[in-house]
């Protein structure tokens, strides 16, 4: 997910998109790429929108895996983008990663780990949640609760234990019956959660949540220095 403006960025954004920033001398969407190369992915696809000529020239740079890229004329939101592109994925599950996701170690097992507990039977999103007592590096929010049966339960006021890394599995057909448009992917969670279908993984490393100037400088510190 590559497409927005990365407004709390600035001035790192005013001429750069968000993944595109640079984490310790590489664009933060490096580091996620190869974390899906790790795991087998072959096939991604990027939509762009703020500054989308730079996205593009990115994905024909990134010649180690193929990187296709969905450009919106109108941001479609964090819902919207991905309709877009659903059938790019042939009815198979997928993963969805936002642009600005930062994860170590760089040799993380994170997704061979979900991957592991993807159950297309029993789940519809399965979302990779990072406690939020563990991040010291960056201010954790509090976007859910985990259940004792491994559901993942949203906190309307923010107390919840553990953060939204972004890091997640979708069956595709979470848009079933969805009209075409800009729309939130809020929405998709709240309803899988609704019916029993939205699952945590909890993330053992470390994930920070790269928001402001002065994330980006902690991060750096705390893990390149």
């Amino acid at each position: 997910m590559a497409a927005g403006f990365g407004s709390r960025l600035r001035p790192l954004t005013d001429h750069t998109p968000k993944p595109l920033v640079q984490v310790g001398d590489r664009p933060i969407v490096d580091y996620i790429i190869d974390h899906l190369k790790q795991a087998g992915v072959q096939k991604i696809c990027m939509n762009a929108h703020y500054l989308a000529a730079q996205i593009l020239a990115y994905a024909r740079a990134r010649t180690d895996v193929g990187v296709c890229v969905s450009v919106e004329e109108d941001i479609l939101d964090t819902g919207g983008g991905l309709q877009k592109v659903i059938d790019d994925f042939q009815g198979a599950p997928f993963w969805v990663v936002n642009g600005d996701a930062f994860w170590v170690p760089f040799e993380s097992t994170l997704l061979d780990q979900m991957a592991q507990m993807w159950d297309a039977e029993a789940m519809d999103i399965l979302i990779a949640l990072q406690p939020v007592e563990s991040m010291k590096v960056t201010q954790g929010v509090g976007d859910y609760f985990i259940d004792a049966d491994g559901r993942a339960r949203r906190s309307l006021d923010k107390t919840g234990t553990h953060m939204f890394t972004s890091v997640r599995i979708n069956h595709p057909r979470i848009f079933d019956g969805v009209q075409s448009g800009a729309f939130s992917y809020l929405d998709l969670l709240d309803k899988a959660e609704k019916d029993g279908r939205l699952f945590a993984f909890p993330h053992q490393g470390d994930w920070h949540h790269i928001s402001t100037p002065d994330d980006l400088v902690a991060v750096e510190k705390a893990v390149f220095s």
